[in-house]
């Protein structure tokens, strides 16, 4: 992905459909701790930090990170059948459909935008019709999509798992983004009023250094 969220087209091949499956029954998925957040490339400024928590002097502040998977696949589903995991889409067991998608939070002290790369979860339906126009340039037509956060992001002590998400459709080559529905979370929250570049730091450090 680029800075400016965009990706190559190339790399976004339609998912083929996939044979229901009962790898996984509905409800009844387990979060999978194989895929912890990592920095987002392209995403960071020549600002350095001295970190708080090891005191040693960093060069950049990443103002992105994101997660390769959903927060409910892990390794052993790869082999099985109605499971797909691509760069932009992603299945489980058949009946579980995922989009990668980007959630911005505007930064008040800084020109740039703070980003988590996040999964979202939709219904077969939305999912058949965003795969449908991916590479239609009409798809920034469409309404958004309601779905369900899919990724577990550090630093909030409520867990973002299942945050009633709406997803927005960009123009081609350009990830989807998330609007969250606006409850008193502190994900939420920060969406709608912004973060500072100390809260910035604040999770360069905590993904630095996770909690145990």
């Amino acid at each position: 992905m680029y800075h400016d969220g965009t990706v190559s087209v190339a790399l976004l091949p339609l998912m083929k459909r996939v044979s229901a499956s009962r790898v996984l029954r509905a409800c009844r998925f387990e979060k999978s701790l194989d895929f912890p957040v990592s920095m987002l490339t392209g995403m960071s400024t020549d600002l350095g930090f001295r970190c708080s928590c090891c005191g040693q002097e960093h060069d950049g502040l990443p103002f992105g990170y994101g997660t390769v998977a959903p927060a409910y696949w892990n390794e052993d589903l790869e082999d099985s059948s109605g499971n797909v995991l691509g760069d932009e889409h992603c299945v489980i067991g058949g009946e579980h459909f995922f989009i990668r998608a980007r959630l911005i939070l505007p930064i008040e002290d800084s020109e740039n935008d703070f980003e988590w790369e996040v999964w979202v979860s939709l219904s077969k339906s939305n999912f058949d019709r965003a795969t449908e126009l991916w590479t239609s340039p009409e798809r920034v037509q469409e309404p958004p999509y309601f779905g369900w956060l899919s990724t577990e992001l550090p630093t909030y002590e409520s867990t973002t798992l299942n945050l009633k998400t709406k997803l927005h459709s960009q123009p081609v080559g350009v990830r989807p983004t998330v609007e969250l529905e606006p409850t008193d979370h502190p994900l939420a929250v920060e969406q709608r009023t912004g973060i500072t570049l100390a809260r910035v730091q604040a999770i360069a450090e905590q993904v630095l250094h996770p909690r145990r």
